[in-house]
């Protein structure tokens, strides 16, 4: 995936510590994975900043897995946005939708209401694949349904590790995408709490993410914007990329698992099938034939 930096949107992240090894950091671009999930789902302005938000949020928990290990996060919420699902894993895959693309809502101050449209009543539930028999999951209540603050409210909360969190995705009048990104920064015991209050200092009074980016700053542009005058080292540049785990094969296994009365009820009351993956929207059609033959498969079996 390392070619994926040199595209024309140049997504990638960079992992940071302070030279102390009491801060880990992590920022990242990702403007056009974004508005590739943002085309693929057809989502309004309200929702392509939420599905943004989101899938950069994964990209920065992603980043935090062992090879080969994979997160999903769920913010569900009472409002028309319905909910934000997204997965990553340690490669700098990411992938994602939501539950209603046709929302675009404002507030007072003319910002899209990405918190609104997700809704003040909801939970955010993290699921982590760590290779284990079982997968990890923690779920904690909305704290502000802005995504950047929940995800900092949950890492703080139930993996108890203190954490502050910027997300950004600036929408076009048009629709399109021309910026987003973000960053993770942690306190890693014992801690320091005189680096911690500079740098909680620095958030507070920081531009917005988006309007960084797009003056140009890159990721690692955001790490000296936060860390100005602490001491820093880079341990790694990673590329990221929109990409799905579906497949036509992993599609058939669910058609499956459908068992053998359902299967034969949709060849007879359909004649086909037509299964459109939930993250992608990836379209697959099976015709009578097709079906059939998975049937048959079932029977044999």
């Amino acid at each position: 995936m390392e070619n994926k930096t040199e595209s024309i949107f140049t997504d990638y992240l960079v992992r940071a510590i302070t030279r102390d090894g009491s801060i880990r950091a992590l920022a990242c671009v990702t403007t056009g994975l974004v508005a590739d999930a943002s085309r693929r789902h057809g989502t309004w302005p309200t929702a392509s900043a939420a599905l943004g938000r989101g899938l950069t949020a994964g990209a920065l928990m992603g980043a935090l897995l062992k090879t080969g290990q994979r997160v999903a996060l769920r913010f569900e919420g009472n409002g028309p946005l319905k909910r934000v699902l997204v997965e990553a894993d340690s490669n700098g895959a990411v992938r994602g939708g939501v539950g209603n693309p046709e929302v675009s809502s404002v507030r007072d101050d003319g910002k899209l209401d990405v918190g609104g449209a997700l809704g003040q009543a909801g939970l955010l539930t993290v699921t982590k694949d760590l290779g284990l028999k079982e997968p990890y999951t923690g779920t904690v209540i909305l704290y502000t349904s802005e995504i950047a603050e929940d995800l900092a409210y949950y890492l703080t909360e139930s993996e108890q590790v203190p954490s502050a969190v910027g997300l950004g995705t600036y929408v076009e009048a048009d629709g399109s995408i021309s910026a987003a990104g973000g960053f993770l920064i942690q306190s890693l015991p014992p801690g320091n709490e005189e680096l911690v209050e500079r740098l909680m200092a620095r958030i507070e009074g920081m531009p917005p993410v988006t309007e960084l980016l797009r003056r140009g700053v890159t990721p690692e542009g955001l790490l000296e914007y936060l860390f100005e005058g602490i001491p820093f080292n880079t341990l790694e540049k990673r590329a990221l990329a929109f990409v799905c785990s579906c497949s036509r094969e992993r599609i058939e296994r669910v058609l499956v698992s459908l068992g053998k009365d359902d299967l034969a009820a949709l060849i007879d009351e359909q004649g086909g099938a037509e299964v459109t993956c939930e993250l992608c929207r990836e379209r697959y059609r099976f015709d009578r034939g097709e079906l059939e033959r998975l049937l048959a498969g079932l029977s044999a079996h």
